[in-house]
């Protein structure tokens, strides 16, 4: 083992987890949190050592073979299967550009104190595609250190809140440990499968065996693959350990904080705060709902204005660091199933227009309640979208054919 051959090897992986750490993971962490306590814990753990597995195979394939995932689907599929894959993947990368035009959106209002309506801050994402574009002629390597940087912020923002309000340590290794979810109903079993379409991310896979073809290996000696696989596994563990970790900061501070609360109760709390937020909570007595707009606005009552920005600025970080990653997936995936090669910019500037159409009418027209709400609708179309990248996936893996030595055994 050498630390020094690790950090050679080290960037996919941190590119890829950015996909575990969207505005629609947030999401869906900060309501499982909200609405089952501490009790799905081991959910997130067993879905993001499920993804680490399949993250594993796709990275695996394009190792051995030196062909990504689509490329492997266009060589051995017929036209019409082929171009039913492509476009179910299209739809999982559109669909994960809107979760990140929605964060975005929704962190620069909160930030702004309201005075940029959500439409404005739709219309700001725009401004993502040049400068991701801009950053991306400076070469892959940077590229993945200011991805780095960017997941750093959401550990320190994230990890603030965490600190802030002090979840229950023992709650919390039960909720890890302990498969169970005593007294759950019909809204906590839609938390957990939420939580499994958000963590799993079907385009990742496509996106995870491209870019491990960024570093030299020697296909032909059959140690060089074996080792370059080992690496590639050690990042992919620390990449997405350090995503776990980020994911359990958001659940257990919405679990300690606001599980079983009611309106009425964050009411009082937001109006003796003098609040502006206040209004987003009727005097009523049903159990408190919150999304990402709502999440900071409790927190920013509970904690103080400073618990406010700093989980916005995560949402920022959140939202703004999986734009290249839905840009470099759409760039590979029209490319390998197509073999059709567009420019970058001209491929963002349609996922992006794609996007940004319906949640910009949603942000004009209705209110966060919409918005917020399509990230649900989201992260079920994204576990819907899941076989379209699992099923390729398990079967080259396993086909000596495709992989030669480095075949499955299962």
């Amino acid at each position: 083992f050498s630390f020094r051959k690790l950090w050679a090897f080290t960037g996919p992986g941190f590119l890829m987890s950015i996909a575990y750490l969207d505005p629609g993971n947030i999401e869906s962490d900060l309501q499982s949190g909200a609405v089952a306590g501490f009790k799905l814990l081991w959910v997130l753990m067993l879905a993001t050592v499920i993804g680490l597995l399949l993250q594993r195979l796709a990275a695996r394939l394009g190792v051995v073979t030196g062909l990504h995932l689509a490329e492997v689907c266009n060589r051995q599929y017929q036209k019409v299967p082929r171009i039913i894959l492509w476009l179910m993947v299209e739809l999982a990368i559109i669909g994960s550009d809107m979760q990140e035009v929605i964060g975005s959106a929704i962190a620069i209002n909160l930030l702004s104190m309201g005075k940029i309506p959500l439409w404005g801050g739709v219309l700001i994402t725009i401004a993502d595609t040049f400068v991701f574009l801009f950053l991306d002629k400076y070469g892959l390597r940077k590229l993945e250190a200011f991805f780095g940087f960017l997941i750093t912020i959401m550990a320190l923002t994230f990890g603030y809140e965490y600190i802030t309000v002090k979840p229950d340590q023992e709650k919390l290794l039960k909720g890890l440990f302990i498969p169970y979810c005593q007294n759950c109903g019909t809204p906590q079993l839609e938390q957990a499968v939420g939580i499994v379409g958000a963590v799993i991310m079907p385009h990742n896979m496509y996106l995870h065996s491209a870019l491990v073809k960024s570093r030299q290996v020697n296909r032909a000696n059959k140690r060089e693959v074996r080792e370059a696989n080992k690496y590639f596994f050690i990042e992919s563990c620390i990449a997405l350990f350090v995503s776990f970790i980020i994911n359990i900061f958001v659940v257990t501070v919405f679990a300690e904080a606001f599980f079983e609360k009611t309106n009425a109760d964050v009411n009082a709390v937001c109006a003796n705060a003098s609040s502006p937020h206040s209004s987003l909570f009727p005097n009523n007595n049903q159990t408190l709902e919150v999304d990402i707009y709502k999440g900071g606005a409790v927190l920013g009552c509970y904690f103080g204005p400073a618990a406010l920005y700093i989980w916005a600025i995560g949402i920022l970080a959140a939202g703004q660091s999986s734009t290249m990653t839905g840009t470099y997936s759409g760039q590979f995936v029209m490319e390998g199933f197509l073999n059709l090669r567009w420019s970058r910019f001209a491929r963002v500037l349609l996922t992006r227009s794609i996007a940004i159409t319906p949640t910009l009418f949603v942000a004009i027209f209705q209110d966060v309640e919409h918005l917020t709400g399509m990230n649900d609708f989201l992260n079920v179309l994204m576990s819907l979208q899941l076989p379209f990248a699992l099923i390729p996936v398990l079967t080259f893996t396993s086909l000596p054919s495709v992989m030669n030595d480095f075949a499955n055994g299962l």
